[in-house]
């Protein structure tokens, strides 16, 4: 077994550490979700956090890790009498982002339960995490049902596993854990509200910090067993911290004026629910007991409010996490002081990655920019038009509001991953149909099972009521929900779009479609063309923000290469096959369909647009050609490419019902 990196021995990364801690000393807080770009040590804290964990009495021989002084009743192992027990470390399960879902909760012997009835249960992640941690790297991967059924445990302390009337349930309390890169996208923000903190951490940029962290890793490489020798005091230092910690928890008072401050800070930030007042409430509380005092002052809600409302105040999807600390520390002011305990003059003891330890709360890099933002304007000339970026091109202009749409579609029925856009076969989702299962059984069809054994009871001796079930009998459901899909943007950025009114409307179409692939659960990819030829401004990723930055700085000007750039679009989706074959793909061409520069343009541009027709690629041409004479250059590109054409102002939610019905339509006479 691999000697973990010590905790104490990470170099940076306060809040990171403290929110590890404060989880360690009180579950109830509700887990952590650290996000940040690679390389910046998420996951080695993590692992060596369960080094740092007391251990745990556990009943001999039980698979679910039950307290042999408070056995739970309902234990699938149980019952068990309470007495002395067994002391074993702590554990830390590691959640793969493939994972089934019965690898997660679980599972049941089906054949056995409808032959035998008895629950013959196999236990999963969940039971091997309880009264450890749970930790999931790259959590904004894993699927939604898997985040759902891991949150649902999360917060009620226990998992269930129930298929066809049989039904198991053990107690499943663990911290909880989750990294993620926000490059490779977000989570949902119903999923984001129930981890109890987040931290956002970034690699250093001081070059003497840089030093220690490559000289530490180096040194660990080398001889992890030796390191870990000269971090020993430290280590049994904070892991007695964390014991005393616990043991004062109990006696921590949360007063009125704490609370009231709790309460002021989250209804000024406007976040929604009270699940934020609540987790303020229970890391204040532990902050105070990790400094070793029984009264929460003023700098424990302030820190608690710095970890457990950033991920809280997004207010749409392209929100960056963060929180404005002066108006925090105005909010705090007015409210504090009241009863004597929202603040006082004593200052917490840091500790190991305290709150009040070197660092503090870093700023976060993508800290959301306001109208009055210099950086995110471009340059403005006279009349507050924006100066020219350089011959033949204009500098970006602003996106017009995001309006709501309806579903753009991929017709047919897919095999690609959970979404909420087009039909697909899926594990989840209304039945449809049974067949023979292709390995484990995880999805009874328990009428289509009776069926298939019913013609043999007798030959097969059947003497008493239950039903005799043989292998062969099982038959597994299949069923249909929704996937998601590869939406493929390729955008016009050429001289006849660049009329300022007409391009912030298109991207404030293009915006409205990214809100709409988010809330979906889609890969999207970004082609832009003007010039001379097309760019790749965003390779398909999961990340719907990362596209909508690109968007917003998206220069305009030049000729209009438009064969460049479908031919660049067939050839990312080209590549994203082979990558991702079961996902498909639905392309969304945003031009007023001319075609400029080079030798014979539009016969190069049906041509390429034949390529996605001949491959049966979905697609939509969103038409952004104006003025009271128009060529109707959009519709015919449409029609090369077996699509449909869509106007800016049919492309809204109460002008596009019949959009869908058009796309599939024109895909079927294909």
């Amino acid at each position: 077994m691999s000697t973990p990196f010590p905790f104490t021995a990470v170099v940076g990364q306060d809040d990171l550490r403290l929110a590890l801690l404060l989880n360690a000393v009180s579950p109830a807080v509700g887990g952590v979700l650290v996000r940040g770009e690679k390389g910046t040590a998420k996951s080695t804290a993590v692992r060596a956090l369960s080094a740092l964990m007391p251990e745990v009495d556990v009943v001999p021989g039980c698979r679910f890790s039950c307290d042999p002084h408070s056995p739970d009743p309902g234990c699938p192992d149980g019952p068990h009498e309470p007495g002395a027990g067994v002391a074993r470390p702590a554990r830390m399960v590691e959640l793969p982002v493939g994972a089934s879902e019965d690898r997660l909760v679980g599972a049941l012997d089906i054949e056995r339960a409808l032959a035998e009835g008895v629950k013959a249960f196999e236990p999963g992640l969940l039971a091997d995490a309880h009264r450890g941690i749970l930790y999931v790297d790259e959590v904004n991967l894993l699927h939604d049902h898997l985040v759902d059924l891991l949150l649902d445990a999360a917060a009620m302390g226990a998992s269930y596993v129930e298929r066809e009337g049989v039904s198991v349930r053990h107690a499943s309390r663990f911290l909880l854990v989750g990294t993620m890169n926000p490059e490779e996208g977000e989570l949902r923000p119903q999923l984001l509200d129930r981890f109890g903190l987040t931290v956002e951490v970034s690699a250093s940029r001081e070059p003497d910090q840089r030093v220690e962290v490559v000289r530490r890793r180096l040194a660990h490489d080398d001889d992890p067993a030796g390191f870990a020798a000269r971090w020993a005091d430290e280590e049994a230092a904070v892991r007695a911290r964390i014991a005393a910690a616990r043991e004062l928890l109990p006696s921590v008072r949360l007063g009125d004026g704490a609370l009231r401050q709790i309460a002021a800070t989250c209804a000024a930030f406007e976040v929604d629910g009270m699940r934020a007042d609540i987790v303020m409430a229970r890391t204040a509380t532990a902050l105070a007991a990790w400094a070793g005092r029984t009264d929460v002052l003023a700098e424990d809600v302030r820190q608690a409010a710095l970890l457990a409302l950033p991920h809280r105040r997004r207010r749409n999807p392209f929100d960056a996490p963060g929180l404005d600390e002066d108006k925090l520390d105005e909010t705090l002011e007015e409210f504090g002081g009241q009863d004597g305990d929202g603040g006082g003059d004593d200052e917490p003891d840091p500790g190991p990655g305290g709150p009040g330890g070197p660092g503090g709360q870093p700023e976060p890099d993508d800290a959301p920019r306001g109208d009055g933002d210099a950086a995110a304007r471009p340059e403005a000339g006279e009349g507050g038009e924006p100066r020219p970026s350089g011959a033949g091109e204009q500098s970006p202009v602003r996106a017009a509001e995001p309006f709501r749409t309806k579903v753009l579609s991929v017709p047919g029925l897919g095999e690609g991953v959970a979404g909420r856009r087009s039909r697909a076969r899926t594990e989840h989702g209304r039945t449809t149909g049974a067949r023979r299962p292709r390995g484990a059984l995880t999805k009874l069809h328990l009428a289509a099972t009776v069926q298939a054994a019913a013609p043999h009871q007798r030959a097969r001796g059947r003497s008493g009521r239950g039903l005799v079930v043989r292998r062969d009998d099982l038959r597994q459901a299949t069923r249909e929900g929704r996937e998601g899909n590869l939406v493929l943007f390729v955008v016009d950025a050429s001289g006849s779009m660049a009329a300022r009114q007409r391009m912030g409307a298109v991207k404030g179409a293009v915006l409205s479609l990214l809100l709409d692939a988010y809330q979906r659960r889609d890969k999207v990819g970004l082609v832009t063309f003007r010039g001379a030829a097309a760019d790749v401004a965003l390779p398909p990723t999961s990340s719907v923000d990362a596209a909508a930055a690109r968007l917003e700085s998206l220069p305009t000007g030049g000729r209009t290469p438009l064969a460049a750039g479908l031919l660049r679009a067939h050839e990312v989706l080209r590549v994203e096959r082979l990558r991702d074959p079961a996902r498909r793909a639905l392309v969304v061409v945003v031009t007023d369909g001319r075609a400029t520069g080079g030798p014979e343009p539009v016969a190069l541009a049906g041509r390429a647009a034949r390529l996605f027709a001949a491959e049966g690629v979905a697609s939509v041409v969103v038409d952004c050609e104006s003025g009271p004479v128009r060529l109707g250059l959009a519709g015919r590109l449409a029609d090369e490419l077996g699509g449909t054409a869509v106007t800016l102002e049919e492309l809204r939610a109460d002008a596009i019902a019949g959009l869908v019905r058009d796309v599939q339509g024109t895909r079927r006479a294909a």
